[in-house]
């Protein structure tokens, strides 16, 4: 095969022959782009949408959140399951790399009481515009991978169908949710075709269905703060969530909605800065005017939401005792999770076994993946974008060792 990279190939059925291709212009996508430039590969980044890094520009309306300033084993377990087959890639690009990353681009950052890293302007529109500007590769919108014609690539672009030949490629092309931002999972059959051994999509970091009762219908909307939510190993995670119109969701939720979608019961804790035997303590000491409900909001200064979700999940009202335990453990009964469509994030994709050491898979030589498309999830907190980042420069740097 002859003819310079980049310029179509008459040998090749009009196949555009070029260095190494990026499908997919997420953070996982852009971060492996650069770090294949940096090694001297010529890079082409393909996206499907009329413009790159959708879903990063989206979690930009809620402040960013790049990173958690956490200790690396207690960052590390937020992997669950996928923390050990991580563990090297997080190490090259933890939080305080990425941290440093923003920084470079000329976007300080600051750490909230959470731990939580945001950049200061809490938008992701300046950093994008830099780190595009850094990364220096070609991009083009609008070329929708839609499979192989032979051994070329081929994509849908607004010119019409176009073929391409590159010595490697990296797909980066996310998981499942969001699918007007890009994550659609339609390549899932297209690697499955090839032999690729995937796990089946399911939503991750996402809201539960409630069905209200009537009572209900003036709260919804509102925040419920200072709880603690329990996961399937008995741990509580401090946090907030909202009560909505169709269930509950938010950072709270999110925390433990991978074990709730598995089966684990969702248990509130209303007041997790008092005790037991405190809680015991002040309901006891109700004056006999007073009544249950008027003791709970001025004892124990239960606001009006936290006092509706008792009654809704807690009646008949017990007394005493067994009141407190309630309020350290109210259950929320739910319906399931919302659509995968809505979900932040989902877990599924390309199984661990799939890929070897430097995430290329097994039955594709010279092809890569990174981000979501991989099988491993993580809460909300910064966390899914440091995985997507650190597998994407992981995949990349091992991509641009390539040599077909």
């Amino acid at each position: 095969m002859t003819g310079e990279a980049g310029a179509p190939d008459p040998l090749d059925k009009g196949a555009e022959r070029i260095d190494a291709l990026v499908i997919g212009a997420g953070p996982a996508g852009l971060m492996a782009a650069e770090v294949m430039g940096r090694s001297g590969r010529s890079v082409v980044v393909v996206e499907g949408k009329p413009s790159v890094g959708r879903k990063f520009l989206m979690a930009g309306k809620s402040g960013l959140n790049l990173t958690k300033d956490e200790a690396s084993e207690r960052f590390l377990s937020g992997y669950g399951d996928a923390a050990e087959w991580l563990a090297p890639m997080l190490a090259d690009i933890g939080p305080e790399t990425v941290k440093r990353w923003a920084e470079d681009l000329g976007q300080p950052v600051f750490t909230g009481s959470s731990g939580r890293v945001f950049p200061v302007t809490m938008k992701a529109s300046p950093l994008l515009r830099a780190w595009l500007g850094r990364i220096g590769a070609e991009v083009r919108t609008h070329w929708r991978w839609v499979g192989w014609d032979g051994q070329h690539w081929l994509f849908d672009t607004r010119e019409g169908q176009r073929r391409i030949a590159p010595r490697v490629v990296l797909l980066a092309l996310g998981g499942a949710s969001w699918a007007r931002l890009g994550s659609d999972g339609v390549w899932a059959g297209l690697l499955s075709a090839r032999g690729v051994a995937l796990a089946p999509f399911r939503p991750a970091n996402m809201g539960f269905v409630v069905d209200w009762s009537a009572h209900m219908e003036p709260l919804l909307g509102l925040p419920v703060k200072g709880v603690a939510l329990r996961d399937a190993a008995g741990r509580w995670h401090r946090g907030e969530f909202v009560v909505s119109a169709r269930g509950v969701e938010g950072g709270g939720i999110y925390a433990v909605s991978a074990d709730l979608r598995d089966g684990a019961p969702l248990i509130v804790d209303l007041l997790p800065d008092l005790s037991m035997d405190e809680v015991a303590r002040r309901l006891a000491a109700r004056p006999a005017k007073r009544t249950l409900t008027q003791h709970m909001a001025k004892a124990l200064r239960l606001d009006p939401v936290k006092r509706a979700l008792v009654q809704e999940f807690g009646r008949p009202l017990p007394e005493g005792e067994d009141l407190a335990r309630l309020l350290k453990g109210l259950e929320i009964r739910h319906a399931g999770p919302r659509p995968m469509d809505e979900a932040i994030s989902t877990s599924g994709g390309v199984r661990r076994q799939a890929v070897d050491d430097g995430l290329m898979l097994r039955d594709l030589p010279g092809v890569f993946v990174a981000g979501e498309m991989l099988d491993w999830e993580a809460p909300t907190g910064g966390y899914l974008i440091t995985g997507c980042l650190a597998t994407g420069a992981w995949a990349g740097r091992h991509a641009a060792k390539w040599e077909s």
